[in-house]
């Protein structure tokens, strides 16, 4: 019988049904208990009694073989009315009591590796140094930070930018990847323009106004030369547009659409430049045959003949009663048309063809640039180069001075450089520089708003608005099927006019005055922009 009993025993104890019967009691129980909460068990009577033991005192298999009693031990807690029957348990806690949540741990969803950082390309010492830094910066040395002066600031960030490699502050510690080598110095890549003749991808500015994408008027302009050196299109302050096409130059009214064929040369001289006084009633003619015309136009009459220049006049810009001319030979003339002896001064500083010429706005400055690459600063009264530039990789044709700093000035490259650079005159330091991936031809700033306008060839033949001074793109004009070779604005600041190889002047409304703000003037009035629409072709 001895071996009966031990073969019970043993089933008893292989048994996972039941409660282990000298096992510690589970841990909701034991949490139960440390948290005083009274349990209540039901019997088979379907009643809930209260007590220490889940079964009552009597049950109807008391006989049975669960029900035995462990000798120096009480009834078996936690045990059903039989093996296969688990007895539920319900727990009631006090008032205030809260039932402690217990949060199953999930399984992350397509779990992948983790980054490695790459430990060649990482500077060990500055990511500790930036560690240390910022630790120290959320330590709360923010009243430190309130006591230190203005000079004293602008020396912290100094110092912190120049440890720091010139980096910023917040810039990753970490690195993981490899670094794309650095280009040797002066290196310029001549195919670059192969790479990016797609669509430009360039940050854009939020713009709250309304910019039209197609022109409010199309003039078609035959036998417009395709030469990227030349000035064909200038607007004067008396809303006259002067065009030269081939050996013509043309003069259409804005105000009425009326067009006035002012000149017409000899075989095989052509018009290179033209340039209105800032009064508006002359107009300077630059030819192939290193001529300047004087031209009234009010009276269609040729007021002076100058003839200094040995070689083509491919720019020209007044300064007051000064008129400043560009040749092919690299030479600047200045003229006062004042006096009989008109020319009082030569500057000498280009090797090549001057193809841009700008006064500043308040007459100090002379910005001149040539196909020799560089960008020449000139003072009023002076011979001598105040500073040059020789950081295009092209010719520079594109100038213009800033209307509110007349210091600043901006400066675009051609088919080899295609960069936007802007200058402080005053240094001789570059504030900013923009890649256009595009052929600059032309720069206009705005009078009214904090923007400037670019013209360009190959490969997008577009206008594009630019924010100063951040840089960012506004908008794309497009729609010329050539390169656009210069760019003129009307009186007002409205309307800016674009002529290209194409053989057509393009009328953009890009930045139209907002009627609130907008003063109505006797001049703007007898001349409006508005009236645009009559004549279609200038000849």
């Amino acid at each position: 019988m001895s071996h009966l009993q031990f073969d019970a025993n043993l089933s008893e104890a292989l048994k996972m049904e039941g409660d282990l019967i000298r096992a510690p009691p589970p841990r909701w129980q034991r949490k139960a208990q440390e948290q005083g909460v009274t349990r209540l068990t039901i019997n088979n009577e379907n009643s809930i009694c209260e007590g220490n033991s889940p079964r009552s005192a009597k049950t109807p298999h008391s006989g049975s073989l669960l029900d035995t009693k462990s000798p120096g031990r009480g009834k078996s807690p936690g045990r059903g009315k039989s093996p296969g029957r688990l007895i539920p348990k319900l727990a009631v806690r006090g008032a205030g009591q809260k039932t402690p949540s217990r949060k199953t741990p999930t399984t992350p969803f397509n779990q992948q590796d983790r980054f490695i950082p790459n430990r060649s390309t990482t500077d060990l010492e500055l990511s500790h140094h930036l560690l240390v830094t910022s630790m120290e910066a959320s330590g709360g040395d923010q009243a430190e930070e309130e006591e230190l002066t203005l000079q004293q600031k602008e020396y912290k960030e100094k110092m912190t930018e120049n440890l720091n490699d010139g980096q910023p502050p917040n810039t990753r510690i970490l690195s993981f990847k490899n670094k794309a080598p650095q280009a040797q110095e002066g290196y310029v890549n001549n195919l670059k323009v192969l790479y990016s003749a797609g669509k430009t991808v360039m940050p854009k500015a939020s713009s709250s106004r309304h910019i039209p994408s197609v022109p409010e008027k199309i003039l078609d302009a035959p036998d417009l030369l395709n030469d990227y050196y030349l000035h064909l299109l200038d607007w004067s302050t008396n809303n006259h547009l002067g065009v030269a096409l081939g050996s013509c130059v043309y003069i259409w009214n804005a105000g009425n659409g009326s067009i006035t064929a002012l000149t017409q040369l000899d075989d095989p001289d052509y018009v290179c430049s033209l340039a209105w006084i800032k009064e508006g009633h002359v107009l300077a003619i630059g030819l192939s045959s290193g001529i300047t015309q004087l031209w009234d136009v009010a009276q269609q009459k040729l007021l002076r003949t100058m003839g200094d220049h040995q070689n083509r006049v491919s720019s020209l810009s007044w300064n007051a009663y000064i008129l400043s001319s560009g040749s092919r030979s690299g030479q600047i003339f200045h003229h006062d048309v004042r006096v009989a002896d008109h020319h009082v001064a030569t500057l000498q500083g280009h090797t090549q063809e001057v193809c841009g010429l700008k006064w500043s706005t308040d007459g100090r400055l002379l910005a001149s640039g040539a196909n020799d690459n560089q960008v020449i600063i000139w003072e009023k009264t002076a011979t001598s180069p105040l500073h040059t530039f020789t950081a295009h990789q092209s010719a520079i044709k594109a100038l213009a001075w800033s209307p509110w700093q007349s210091n600043i000035l901006a400066t675009g490259g051609g088919m080899a450089d295609r960069t936007i650079r802007l200058w402080n005159c005053s240094t001789g330091l570059c504030l900013k520089d923009i890649t256009t991936t595009s052929q600059v031809s032309s720069i206009l700033w705005s009078t009214h708003y904090k923007e400037i306008i670019s013209g360009h060839g190959f490969s997008n033949n577009h206008l594009t608005i630019w924010k100063y001074p951040s840089m960012a793109k506004v908008v794309d004009l497009t729609g010329h099927t050539g390169r656009v070779l210069e760019l003129c604005l009307s009186p007002d600041g409205q309307v800016v006019a674009s002529a290209a190889a194409d053989e057509t002047i393009r009328m953009w409304k890009c930045w139209a005055m907002d009627k609130k703000d907008k003063k109505q003037t006797d001049a703007s009035k007898n001349h409006p922009i508005s009236a645009l629409a009559r004549a279609r072709t200038i000849r």
